[in-house]
């Protein structure tokens, strides 16, 4: 048989990406990318006025700076308080015995300050708390601060 005489091989099968990967993936249409635009710009404009809200908002911070236990019925607490001067702050004292177990418990009203030519304008103010304990204490700390009126 010569090279003519004999049957041609089989064509291998037909094989494209698309019988191999799939077809091609249908692209977002231009609705769909308006309402994605749309979307993030919301978000985007929800998010910055959360953001200068919140900074608006009124704070206070505290720093404990000692502590007495005069005898086994009290604690003092001495500590400092920043926070705008026309505004009213409470503080969460806590004394505590040496299995960090709270013993004693007081919550101190912060006035209104005077505003005078301090280095921070009268921001940063020191208070002295003596707290009733339960039990001999080993420390007296601010638990925490906040304004009254911010939290309703």
């Amino acid at each position: 048989m010569t090279s003519e005489e004999q049957p041609a091989a089989p064509a291998p099968a037909p094989t494209s990406l698309a019988n191999r990967y799939g077809g091609q993936k249908r692209t977002l249409g231009g609705r769909t990318k308006r309402n994605i635009l749309i979307a993030a710009l919301a978000a985007g404009i929800g998010f910055m006025a959360w953001i200068s809200t919140s900074a608006a908002t009124e704070s206070v911070s505290f720093k404990d700076i000692g502590y007495s236990t005069p005898d086994a019925t009290v604690a003092e607490a001495d500590f400092q308080v920043t926070k705008n001067p026309a505004t009213a702050a409470k503080c969460a004292v806590k004394a505590l015995d040496a299995k960090f177990a709270v013993v004693g418990w007081k919550v101190v009203d912060v006035g209104p300050n005077a505003v005078d030519a301090g280095a921070d304008g009268g921001r940063t103010t020191v208070h002295r708390v003596t707290i009733r304990t339960e039990s001999q204490s080993v420390s007296a700390v601010v638990d925490n601060c906040w304004i009254p009126d911010a939290a309703k």
